[in-house]
């Protein structure tokens, strides 16, 4: 077995990938969320509906609410809820977006207060206007 730093090490990380039909299926070479040792790490998620349909004609909000949906969706499928969430990141296109965003995420999450990140970014893609990505931690 291989030591790092005085730790022993596996030899094959224990890693799960979780999959739901309640989000998306990923557009690429990528899983919705893999769990590994406690920890879920929840791909970012686009504002597209479990069955494909993209909502980039819709506006913010809406598109908020489903990367939001999306997130809690894949959590749910790992056994989670938001009290398990430990970190959200939040891509906008834009930094006017962001009280918006800031009153759909209390909205969603009302009881949940995970250490959070919002990025400004100049654009997503396919035009999408969010994008949300988090960490979860379901054992202590």
């Amino acid at each position: 077995m291989a030591a790092f730093r005085g730790l022993a090490m596996s030899p094959v990380p224990i890693i799960r990938t979780i999959e739901t039909d309640h989000a998306p299926r990923p557009a690429g070479h990528y899983a919705q969320a893999i769990l590994s040792r406690g920890q879920l790490f929840i791909s970012g998620q686009l504002p597209i509906r479990p069955d494909g349909r993209p909502l980039d004609d819709d506006g913010f909000e809406t598109q908020a609410r489903q990367a939001i949906q999306n997130m809690l969706a894949i959590l749910r499928a790992a056994g989670g809820t938001p009290q398990h969430l430990v970190k959200v990141t939040a891509y906008l296109v834009g930094v006017a977006h962001w009280p918006r965003f800031n009153a759909v995420y209390a909205a969603m999450l009302p009881d949940a207060r995970p250490a959070r990140s919002v990025v400004p970014v100049p654009e997503l893609h396919y035009g999408h206007l969010v994008e949300v990505e988090a960490i979860a931690v379901l054992e202590t």
